[in-house]
């Protein structure tokens, strides 16, 4: 894998959740080919795949994880147990980052008060004219909702870095639900104690099969098990206090 001039010397795992999903796992890992700074490892989780897609990932060099637990929470929390770097990157099988992607994660993780980030994306499927306007309404209408009821910004799976020490900070508290959203639960855990910051979209494309009706509807109602899951004691009111107590000492 090529290594770019901005190469620092932390090292970077990336952690692709996979099921039967080969087509687009093989693109993305084409992509993550070309970055001008280059991960110190890929691992693709199979997460009991019926397809080819552990062996496009092994014939990309990156190394299989397996996972028997259906559902993404388990799958990408197997990937973070897995990993070896000092940054662990996540994206989802569907997405095409950009050459600068993982030196832009990097560089974000550069400041020390900042233990996770998370960026947007437009979409590289569907109406061409509705690919920029669409994925804005969709990641809008997510921070809308989950803004809110975490009191700071949330992370979303498909462009989001964070430290591994943060990770094994809060391995023990995340949810492994198959019907709860895995990255605005570890939003949850990581918020209470650790700074997530909102860096550039511009790096990272993803497909538009998200906004399929019956997909939407899904991840509302994830979503909104998400929150309940962490009531009463993650109460939008209750965590707001909480934070801004943090704040101030």
């Amino acid at each position: 894998m090529p290594q770019g001039p901005a190469a620092s010397a932390v090292t970077v795992s990336v952690v692709i959740p996979c099921r039967d999903d080969g087509p687009h796992l093989w693109r993305c890992l084409r992509a993550l080919a070309a970055q001008t700074v280059a991960p110190t490892e890929i691992i693709v989780v199979d997460n009991a795949s019926t397809d080819d897609s552990a062996d496009i990932a092994r014939a990309a060099g990156a190394r299989v994880v397996f996972c028997a637990e259906r559902g993404i929470p388990a799958a990408a929390a197997a990937g973070y147990d897995a990993a070896r770097g000092d940054l662990i990157l996540r994206l989802d099988a569907d997405s095409l980052p950009s050459a600068t992607w993982v030196e832009s994660m990097v560089e974000a993780l550069e400041d020390p008060t900042r233990d996770a980030v998370t960026g947007g994306a437009v979409f590289h499927d569907g109406p061409v004219r509705g690919r920029v306007a669409m994925a804005r309404l969709f990641l809008g209408t997510y921070a809308t909702f989950a803004t809110p009821a975490l009191g700071h910004t949330p992370l979303w799976g498909s462009n989001m870095a964070f430290r591994r020490r943060a990770w094994e900070d809060v391995r023990d508290e995340v949810h492994l639900d198959p019907e709860l959203h895995d990255d605005l639960d570890l939003a949850y855990h990581l918020g209470r104690r650790h700074r997530i910051a909102r860096v550039s979209g511009e790096h990272m494309r993803v497909s538009s099969r998200t906004v399929e009706p019956r997909r939407f509807a899904r991840c509302f109602r994830r979503g909104a098990g998400t929150v309940f899951a962490h009531w009463p004691a993650d109460f939008p009111p209750a965590r707001w206090v909480r934070r801004g107590l943090r704040g101030r000492s």
